[in-house]
């Protein structure tokens, strides 16, 4: 029996999905996991979502769906996880395009169920931010998951809407969470994570690595980012509840508004106006302000010495663990010096690896 799964952020998603398929469906057939392209600046440099277009070597599933298949490659400057997850792991992924809006998603996925006629389609969200009305002033990038909400909810189709670890994407506060989660589902172990631990080591998602870690027993909080915002790693950490759909839409006013979009500038139209930014812009902003910068030497007496310095500063907000990419970003780092400097740092401190985050060494006693 095939089942489908929808990453609704992409990225990190992608790789909760593959959790989520060993946790609920054990080792019958592989999933069909439907995700972005949709990277980070520090995988990907060129702002926004890569569509078809952007990748050699796809593979056609359906007029409108294609397959990001091991031996596919972005096209440069571009850069993308996805290769290298249809490397690692047992799953097809199917590329979502959100470049004819949230119609041309809708398509996609009435293509896949048709083709595929699935035992079961969830819409997997980590963190919650799906859930979110688009005024809070913690929300970062409410965009993607308004595309994949408003496509879903359109198809004719069951689709399950499931939210992993509320609040670990930072984004929504947990006791604005609480009231809209629905019955627990699961709650990952660290059994559910053996599967994607290889992946664990590159990945660069903060919300699917604190999922993992709170999986593994990992408890305090987390610094993530390059504002070092706070997440509290708690409980409720390795949960998966379901959400009624139709609350989720009523709440998602992007959700709402983008559903006849047929281009993502249009959505992106609509983020401006409700959220007040637009996600890509902020990107686009960004990777400006980064190709501006100069690469930085990647000593390991001076790269420990500024950790001690930021290890200190952490402790005394009262941090207990933080993200690789966290800690490039706060030395003044390249993103493409996460995965060395990453190297260096468990190279020289072992100890304070609790896979995959870094623990904030304590003061001596």
């Amino acid at each position: 029996m095939k089942r489908l799964i929808v990453a609704a952020g992409g990225g990190g998603d992608a790789v909760a999905a593959a959790m989520l398929h060993t946790a609920l469906y054990g080792d019958e057939d592989q999933a069909v996991i439907l995700t972005y392209a949709w990277d980070r600046l520090l995988i990907d440099p060129v702002p926004g979502p890569r569509g078809p277009d952007n990748f050699t070597g796809l593979e056609q599933l359906t007029p409108a769906v294609w397959e990001v298949p091991a031996d596919a490659r972005p096209i440069a400057p571009a850069g993308s996880t996805l290769p290298r997850l249809a490397a690692e792991l047992p799953h097809t992924f199917a590329l979502i395009d959100p470049h004819h809006g949230a119609e041309g998603i809708t398509r996609q996925l009435e293509e896949l169920i048709n083709h595929l006629s699935p035992g079961s389609i969830d819409l997997l969200d980590v963190g919650g931010d799906i859930l979110a009305r688009g005024d809070e002033p913690t929300l970062k990038s409410p965009l993607a998951d308004a595309l994949t909400l408003a496509a879903c909810c359109q198809v004719n189709a069951p689709v399950r809407l499931l939210v992993a670890g509320p609040a670990l994407d930072g984004e929504l506060l947990l006791e604005d969470l609480r009231g809209l989660l629905g019955p627990l589902v699961h709650t990952f172990t660290s059994k559910d994570v053996e599967p994607v631990s290889s992946v664990l080591e590159w990945h660069p998602s903060e919300a699917t690595g604190m999922l993992a870690a709170t999986a593994r027993g990992v408890r305090g909080t987390c610094e993530v980012r390059d504002a070092g915002l706070p997440v509290a790693l708690t409980g409720e950490g390795p949960t998966v509840h379901e959400v009624d759909m139709d609350d989720a839409v009523t709440r998602n006013q992007l959700a709402r508004a983008i559903m006849a979009t047929e281009t993502l500038d249009e959505a992106e139209a609509h983020s401006r106006e409700i959220c007040g930014y637009s996600e890509i812009d902020y990107q686009r902003n960004k990777a400006a302000w980064l190709n501006d910068q100069p690469p930085a030497d990647l000593v390991s007496q001076t790269v420990l010495a500024q950790l001690d310095q930021f290890e200190g500063e952490a402790r005394s907000r009262g941090v207990t663990h933080t993200t690789f990419r966290r800690i490039t970003e706060a030395l003044g780092l390249s993103g493409k010096q996460r995965q060395e400097l990453r190297s260096l740092l468990i190279k020289h401190r072992p100890d304070a690896y609790e896979a995959p985050l870094w623990k904030v060494s304590q003061p001596q006693s």
